[in-house]
């Protein structure tokens, strides 16, 4: 793991966001299965390729980060600014 590196997964029915020690979970689409790529990255906002189960391929979704984080009342420029890039844990 980089220093500028973030990961996206899924557990279940939860969306995953890692970066450093910092943990975002969140409800994800109920027929999620997993994330296959990351297309783009643009400080806070996720353009991902996604498979669910009643689709045979991944679809493009997108995800707005900044929402949630303000939501948690966290330091959402504080938190994504070091961030330079996101991939798929496959864990």
């Amino acid at each position: 793991m980089t220093d500028n590196t973030a990961y996206i997964s899924n557990d279940g029915r939860y969306t995953v966001f890692r970066f450093g020690d910092q943990r975002l979970k969140f409800i994800a689409p109920y027929s999620l299965e997993r994330y296959d790529s990351v297309k783009a990255w643009d400080n806070g906002y996720l353009v991902v390729m996604a498979k669910y189960v009643h689709d045979t391929q991944p679809v493009e979704e997108y995800i707005d980060l900044v929402p949630i984080i303000d939501n948690l009342r966290m330091d959402a420029p504080g938190f994504l600014g070091p961030i330079k890039r996101v991939e798929v844990a496959h864990d």
